[in-house]
């Protein structure tokens, strides 16, 4: 480790300078110069009938002067060539930063905002390193590997790494080993590739497995670079921690010590959370030197419509209708626009009807906007990247699958329908746009949900409080058990390989002899069972394999839908929708994974509803509230899809429900609970007339103000309500990890639970509404039909659970 570095020459200059990654710019001057600035973009927006009234803030982020440094000398002076005949003359302070750390043998963690040039700052001492081996005897040299959270970003990257060693000749040979190589290509990125581009998942299962054949590979490693390494999160970044550990393992039986280098979007404390994820140290490189062009951001709150939803509730004007009109309006205008929604379905429905509206005024630009999601065959996601890099595509409706880093230089605008979940994430996607150094314009579009319109409305829970840290737990025995399996069919498990993985691996190891997972011979456990062991973890924490969306009649592979997500999204009859078609499902067979869709054009979309219930296995740490109690601990969960709404499009006008015969899912999770007397409801005023729907609209309120403190969505989580529970015999609310062994969040709410829950208190007594709506606690998942709620009851009673709550630590009062 060095703790002192040599001084580096820095370099004030102006934010006009070219931005993109790596700081190329992406259209001419001409362009950049006609692009209207963003204020003028955002009246534009507001011009019309209500338009102006539904921008409940704005925020004005000023430009920033960039600061140039020195490459180190140890730079090899052909890469320095290469990067300067790229338009790079100087590379920012903390790009130079980043290849000090890096040649001195230091994992390094680059945290700084989007288009800052993080690809840059690891790809320099990577590159005059593989200079360095390709003069070795043997031709292969060293060796680096490249992994990214998606196939569209490693392609992306290759894409870049081409461009940038063209003058270094053969010396640098990248090439991307995923799911989508030809088999006929595999074998040559094995023996001749030195720069390796990849995802967790095809290490997990293909790379590592497989270790012997990639013996000359892992032996010459002398760098493993984690892009966008924020996104290791919860169980999948859990699961990425072990699957870096078995590397390590690996790597160290071939004789190799890489240094890892991980780029990050802004995050709080990044070397903790690189740490836990690598399991070695790592240096933090948090100060942004580049330059950034203007930022308007506006706050956007759908207006109120004439309908009214489930127990009467006003509705408002949908995110996703509301995104697609200033999606429509931004192409109309020529700018270019991407447009992030949550949902493959959402990305779908906005690029159908800006394309149906853009159809109306030119027909050709209606050709000019498209969705992109997950779930694509390799082919189409692949068209759409080139079409978007050409400038082909005005508009794209996308799902975060294009948050993480394709270089996407010249977008104008960005429009976000719904809060992504954290703000690092929030900031991640709205830096999509300015990239080439122009003034940018971003959009959060709230929708009609308890998070989202507190966020619209406090402004200053955005851009006032710093980004979230990153949560995951790779001690999870969940997560833990499979790669301990996974490691030992790799090589033998030793005493001495324990260390590595963590001290959880003494309690496990009995347990996977007894369950005959593992053996213990002599001095080592060995795997002992013909199937693949690296089989057992599931990283994606999807449920298992992913069903294949098929359609009848023709036998085409549409796409697939991960398993965990099939109840809920192609059950029978749910409308499924694919490069803007529309399609039915008529059958869903879990057995063999399929589910059979056919072509159809209904006037509606659907919602799956479930029931859910819960028992309290353990628990662990119990803090009295009053005469309450606050607890946190391992729950069972077991879920039931049971029915499904129709929707109307646009609306959400409810048409009618569907019942559905589907198997219950059991969950073994973490959660954190908490429970009241009778003596404080009787404070609260509470009868037990009211009881259910006060609790109920507190559960519902709780998950969804959570995401504010912890790095989740509120997809990620559940809960229940009882007004008797059989386990704790109170009145008691439950929020629970949706992943097996539990994700972090749970945790993270039981350590702020006092600012957690206030904040629900305030974001539904501030709400409008008379008796709870969408924006405060009706919640789009309820597998009760928002039935009991009660809105005041709710008010009260976390009113009254609060006055008793202990004084929060500095560090939990506030998100």
């Amino acid at each position: 480790m060095h703790d002192a570095l040599a001084p580096l020459s820095v370099t004030p200059v102006t934010h006009s300078m070219p931005m993109a990654k790596n700081h190329r710019p992406d259209r001419s001057p001409t362009d950049t110069a006609s692009s209207p600035s963003p204020g003028t973009v955002l009246d534009r927006l507001a011009s019309g009938p209500s338009r102006a009234s539904r921008i409940t803030h704005t925020e004005h982020v000023p430009p920033r002067a960039g600061r140039h440094a020195v490459w180190p000398d140890r730079i090899r002076a052909e890469v320095i060539a290469a990067v300067q005949a790229a338009g790079i003359e100087h590379p920012w302070a903390h790009q130079a930063l980043v290849a000090e750390h890096a040649l001195d043998g230091d994992s390094v963690v680059v945290a700084t905002g989007t288009a800052s040039g993080k690809s840059l700052a690891y790809l320099v001492p990577v590159l005059s390193r593989l200079l360095d081996g390709s003069e070795a005897p043997n031709g292969r040299g060293a060796t680096t590997l490249y992994l990214a959270p998606t196939k569209a970003l490693a392609a992306d990257q290759r894409r870049s790494v081409k461009e940038l060693s063209q003058p270094l000749g053969n010396a640098v040979r990248p090439a991307v080993y995923d799911g989508d190589t030809p088999v006929e290509e595999r074998e040559w990125v094995r023996q001749y590739a030195n720069y390796v581009l990849t995802n967790p998942d095809m290490l997990h299962r293909g790379i590592l497995p497989s270790h012997p054949r990639w013996s000359s590979f892992l032996r010459a490693l002398k760098y493993v670079v984690i892009d966008e390494c924020h996104t290791y999160r919860g169980v999948f970044g859990s699961h990425v921690a072990q699957v870096l550990r078995r590397l390590r393992r690996l790597c160290a039986r071939y004789g190799a010590d890489p240094v890892f280098l991980l780029a990050s979007a802004t995050s709080a404390e990044p070397s903790v959370a690189a740490r836990r994820l690598t399991g070695v140290p790592v240096i933090e490189v948090a100060d942004d030197a580049s330059p950034r062009g203007e930022l308007v951001f506006a706050l956007w709150e759908p207006p109120l419509t004439e309908l009214h939803g489930e127990k009467g509730a006003p509705v408002r004007r949908t995110a996703i209708a509301e995104t697609a009109d200033l999606l429509t309006d931004l192409t109309v205008q020529g700018v270019r626009s991407v447009a992030f929604v949550r949902s493959r379905r959402g990305a779908e429905l906005i690029s159908v009807i800006a394309q149906e509206r853009l159809a109306e005024v030119d027909r050709s630009l209606a050709r000019r906007v498209a969705a992109y999601r997950g779930g694509y065959l390799p082919e189409e996601r692949r068209a759409l990247e080139r079409a978007l890099h050409s400038g082909e595509l005005l508009g794209l409706a996308a799902t975060t699958a294009l948050e993480l880093g394709i270089d996407i230089s010249g977008l104008d605008a960005v429009l976000i329908a719904g809060y992504p979940g954290t703000r690092a994430s929030l900031w991640q996607q709205a830096g999509r746009a300015g990239r080439a150094g122009q003034g940018a314009l971003a959009v959060l579009v709230a929708r009609d949900d308890p998070l989202d319109t507190f966020l619209v409305h406090h402004p200053e829970a955005l851009f006032d409080r710093p980004v979230e840290s990153t949560v995951l737990d790779p001690d999870n025995p969940y997560v833990l058990a499979p790669h301990l399996c996974a490691a030992a069919a790799e090589l033998p498990l030793t005493d001495e390989d324990l260390a590595l993985f963590g001290p959880a691996c003494e309690d496990l190891l009995p347990q996977l002899e007894a369950a005959k997972l593992l053996r213990r011979r002599a001095k080592a456990w060995h795997w002992t069972r013909r199937e693949r062991a690296a089989d057992l973890a599931d990283i994606r924490g999807q449920g298992g394999r992913p069903v294949q969306v098929v359609e009848t009649g023709t036998g085409r592979l549409l796409g697939t839908v991960d398993a965990g997500a099939a109840h809920t999204t192609v059950h029978e009859g749910a409308v499924h929708l694919h490069q803007g078609r529309t399609y039915l499902v008529r059958d869903l067979d879990l057995e063999d994974s399929v589910a059979l869709v056919e072509q159809a054009d209904p006037p509606y979309s659907t919602v799956a509803r479930d029931t859910t219930a819960i028992s309290v296995l353990e628990t662990d740490t119990e803090v009295p509230w009053g005469d309450g109690r606050l607890c946190y601990g391992s729950v069972e969960v077991t879920n039931q899809v049971v029915s499904f709404l129709r929707r109307r499009l646009i609306t959400g006008e409810v048409l009618g429900e569907s019942k559905l015969d589907l198997p219950p899912r059991t969950l073994r999770t973490r959660a954190v609970w908490w429970t009241v007397t009778e003596d404080q409801l009787d404070a609260a005023r509470i009868n037990p007339e009211i009881l259910g729907g006060a609790l109920h609209a507190a559960e519902h309120a709780s998950i969804g103000m959570l995401p504010l403190f912890a790095t989740c969505d509120r997809w990620d989580i559940g809960g229940v309500s009882v007004p008797l529970h059989p386990d704790t015999l109170l009145p008691t609310v439950f929020v629970y990890d949706g992943h097996p062994g539990g994700a972090g969040f749970a945790e993270r709410a039981f350590h702020t639970a006092r600012a957690w829950l206030t904040a629900t208190r305030e974001a539904i007594s501030s709400c409008e509404c008379d008796a709870g709506c969408p924006s405060c606690i009706q919640s789009p998942k309820c597998g009760n039909g928002n039935d009991p709620l009660h809105k005041r009851g709710a008010v009260r009673l976390l009113t009254e659970l609060l006055r008793s709550a202990p004084d929060a630590p500095a560090e939990d009062r506030g998100p």
